[in-house]
């Protein structure tokens, strides 16, 4: 079996891996020149998140774009990559990491220079879509890099804490440059990430060693089945509360239904499939990608809603709104690092309970304090925006390393892409839900809102009561064996 099970008939992976795994060994400066250049690749997703995120009101103010078009700026980097995620860790595996890992980063800094160039909204969501596409690529490569090279244990841990640190740094330095640049001209948002693309490659085709790929064929009857399903449901999700169901709307909700059912009925029959479905017996692994789906399709709408609120309502300038969210990507860049120590100590699931609590906390005071009409900074936001960071810090390297252990090397890619396309699909459906809830709405102010922030706490909610469900079945089991 490609799953390491403690117990027979247990599809329940280990929480907390045993003394010896936790037993450090040295690094030297290869292993850290190696984490340091995949974790750029986690810091050039994070940054470009970020910068689109605050220059969105600019983007739409010169091309004359509403509320339902700028959101497929969003998601048309979102799909491209939680479609593509898959392929791409199974490529990784399949190709070698550092090849697909240098050819992906090529096609993100084109695709990211086009994307400043037009001046047309068909060819910039394009771009974008192109883009997510490349990072479906780069990302998984990059992590299943680390989670090769790295053994499972404290190793695996302290690194993949790390790496959440470089997502924090893009993260919170995005939302400063994009403030920054966008004051000047938004574009420059897309010509920056081109710039440190050029940079990571020179790096990586040093630093990166050479892999081998593994024995197997490329299941692209899948993807293409898993991409086209996942667009028809995102765009159905998105156009119906506008325009309701039309001959269309109606036509992409049946190809969903149909194009994600084929692709599970596929990959349940051919020989190497893209996604082996016997992975997902394991609870552990199947918590981790519902724990990531509750992260990123909360927290990702609401960047989105703050953006507009903050900007197009209370009419801040794109620098100001930048530093408002900063100290959640400051909190994260603190605490990250130290994650991995709590994982040792205490196991994934605990962490991504509390991560999840914090979550729900931090949306929940916006809700209750956000509708003030003259807002104190410090009182009303920045407690939100704490509670977000800290709950970020500990939650997604939990989340990774949930996702990926006790996965044989030649799944990494694919347990990497796995809880990786949950997150960005996550993102891609509650952004499209929230958009239809907040457009075109007769409320004013935090009021227009105010439904997309309801549904942005119930995703956190049900994280958390997917998480909580793990120390339940041990209670029951324990409960049992008495």
């Amino acid at each position: 079996m490609t799953i390491t099970e403690t117990k027979p008939h247990s599809n329940e992976l280990p929480d907390i891996p045993d003394h010896d795994a936790h037993a450090p060994s040295r690094w030297g400066p290869k292993l850290w020149a190696v984490l340091f250049v995949a974790g750029l690749a986690m810091f050039l997703d994070a940054l470009d998140v970020s910068m689109v995120g605050v220059a969105l009101p600019s983007i739409g103010a010169e091309l004359g774009l509403e509320t339902s078009s700028l959101q497929w700026i969003v998601n048309g980097y979102i799909l491209g990559y939680g479609g593509l995620l898959l392929l791409g860790g199974r490529m990784a595996d399949l190709l070698g990491r550092r090849r697909v890992f240098l050819a992906a980063l090529v096609v993100f800094g084109l695709a990211s220079l086009v994307g400043g160039l037009v001046d047309n909204e068909a060819l910039l969501i394009a771009s974008r879509i192109v883009k997510g596409v490349a990072a479906a690529f780069t990302a998984p490569a990059a992590l299943s890099i680390i989670t090769t090279t790295f053994k499972e244990g404290h190793d695996r841990n302290k690194a993949l804490s790390i790496f959440t640190v470089f997502g924090a740094t893009g993260y919170a330095s995005g939302l400063i440059v994009s403030g920054l640049l966008t004051g000047i001209d938004w574009r420059l948002t897309f010509y920056v990430p081109t710039i440190v693309v050029a940079a990571v490659i020179v790096a990586a085709f040093f630093v990166i060693p050479k892999s081998e790929g593994e024995h197997g064929r490329i299941d692209f009857g899948g993807a293409v089945l898993l991409t086209g399903g996942m667009l028809a449901a995102v765009y159905t999700i998105v156009t119906v509360p506008e325009h309701g169901f039309t001959a269309l709307t109606v036509f992409t909700t049946v190809a969903a239904v149909v194009l994600i059912t084929a692709f599970l009925v596929v990959e349940n029959k051919i020989r190497e499939p893209l996604v082996r479905l016997g992975i997902l017996k394991v609870k552990s692994i199947v918590r981790a990608n519902l724990a990531a789906m509750a992260i990123f399709g909360s927290y990702i709408s609401f960047q989105t809603i703050v953006s507009l609120y903050l900007q197009n309502t209370l009419q801040w300038g794109p620098l100001q709104m930048a530093l408002a969210l900063a100290p959640a990507g400051i909190i994260v860049a603190i605490l990250s690092p130290l994650a991995g120590k709590f994982i040792d100590r205490y196991g994934t699931t605990p962490m991504i309970i509390a991560s999840m609590g914090s979550f729900v906390l931090g949306y929940l005071w916006f809700i209750v304090r956000a509708g003030d009409p003259t807002p104190a900074y410090f009182l009303d936001y920045l407690p939100a925006f704490l509670l977000l960071g800290l709950g970020f810090a500990i939650g997604f390297s939990a989340t990774m390393v949930q996702a990926t252990e006790g996965i044989d090397d030649d799944e990494q890619g694919l347990a990497s892409g796995l809880v990786q396309t949950s997150g960005q699909i996550g993102g891609a459906v509650v952004l499209a839900v929230v958009t239809g809830l907040i457009s075109g709405g007769v409320t004013t102010g935090i009021g227009q809102y105010t439904p997309g922030l309801y549904l942005v706490t119930v995703v956190a909610i049900v994280g958390l009561l997917a998480s909580a469900t793990a120390l339940l079945g041990r209670r029951a089991a324990a409960v049992e064996a008495a």
